[in-house]
C-alpha cells in the first residue's frame, strides 16, 4: 500500500503517549522522518496526556493502551481505555491512533468508537513501520479503521465488571454481588448473558469436560474483553 503522507510544509501537532522509552523514541523518530514540519510532543502517563491534549488541542494523538495513571505507576490496559473514553467524550472531533499490543481490548468500547466523529485507527505494535504510518495518515484524514477488532459483540458495562472481578480479582459470585451491590441471582443472570455473547453454552461443559467458567475466561481473553 502506498502511503500518501502530508506535505512536509504542513505543520501539525502530534501527541505521542507511551511509557516505554524505547518504543516512544522509535515512534517519535519515525514520525519526524515523515512529518518533519510538525511539532511532536510526548507524555508517559494518562494524567500527563490528558493535561497535554487539553493544553495544545493536537491534530492527532498516538498512544498505547497499556500506560500508567501517573508517571512511574503501573501500566494497565484499563488506564488507557479510560483515557480513550475521556478523550472521545471531551473532544469528539479529535483524531486518534491507538498503537498497542492490546488492541483487542478496544472491543470493550466499540460503541463509543463507532460514535466518535474524528479519525480513529488502530495498529498492533507487531505490524511494520509502513503500516503504522499508513494508519497515522488515515487518522489525520478523519478515517475510521477498526477492522482488526472482533465484530458482533455487544457487551454491557456490568458484564465487563463481572468478568474483571471474577478473572482479575478472583472473586466468587457472592463477593461479586456484594461489590456490585446486586443480588447473586443478578450475577448469575449476567453470566448467562456473557456466555451467550461469547457462544458458550451449558452443553459444551458436558461435551468436552471443561468447566464452563474456564471456557468463558479463555474466550473472553481471546476476544479482548479482559487482559
Amino acid at each position: 500500500m502506498v502511503i500518501q503522507t502530508q506535505p512536509k510544509s504542513v505543520k501539525q501537532t502530534i501527541v505521542v503517549v507511551d511509557d516505554h522509552e524505547v518504543v516512544l523514541g522509535g515512534t517519535i523518530s519515525l514520525l519526524k522522518q515523515h512529518y518533519a514540519a510538525s511539532e511532536i510532543l510526548t507524555a508517559q502517563s494518562a494524567s500527563d496526556a490528558l493535561e497535554l491534549v487539553t493544553e495544545v488541542q493536537p491534530d492527532l494523538v498516538v498512544f498505547d493502551l497499556s500506560i500508567p495513571e501517573t508517571t512511574g505507576g503501573m501500566a494497565r490496559t484499563e488506564v488507557g481505555i479510560e483515557l480513550l473514553k475521556t478523550l472521545m467524550q471531551r473532544y469528539p472531533n479529535l483524531n486518534i491512533m491507538v498503537q498497542s499490543t492490546y488492541v483487542k481490548a478496544l472491543v470493550r468500547i466499540k460503541p463509543e468508537i463507532d460514535a466518535h466523529q474524528g479519525g480513529f485507527t488502530i495498529v498492533d505494535k507487531s505490524l511494520s513501520s509502513q503500516e503504522m504510518l499508513t494508519r497515522v495518515e488515515w487518522a489525520t484524514q478523519g478515517v475510521t479503521h477498526t477492522k482488526d477488532l472482533q465484530t458482533g459483540l455487544e457487551v454491557k458495562p456490568e458484564w465487563l465488571e463481572v468478568l474483571r472481578l471474577a478473572f482479575q480479582e478472583g472473586l466468587q459470585d457472592r463477593a461479586i454481588a456484594s461489590r456490585m451491590s446486586v443480588s447473586e441471582r443478578t450475577v448469575r443472570h449476567y453470566w448467562t448473558k456473557i456466555q451467550d455473547v461469547l457462544g458458550i453454552y451449558p452443553e459444551d461443559d458436558k461435551k468436552d469436560g471443561k468447566n464452563i467458567r474456564i471456557q468463558t475466561e479463555i474466550r473472553a481473553r481471546v476476544v479482548g474483553l479482559i487482559d
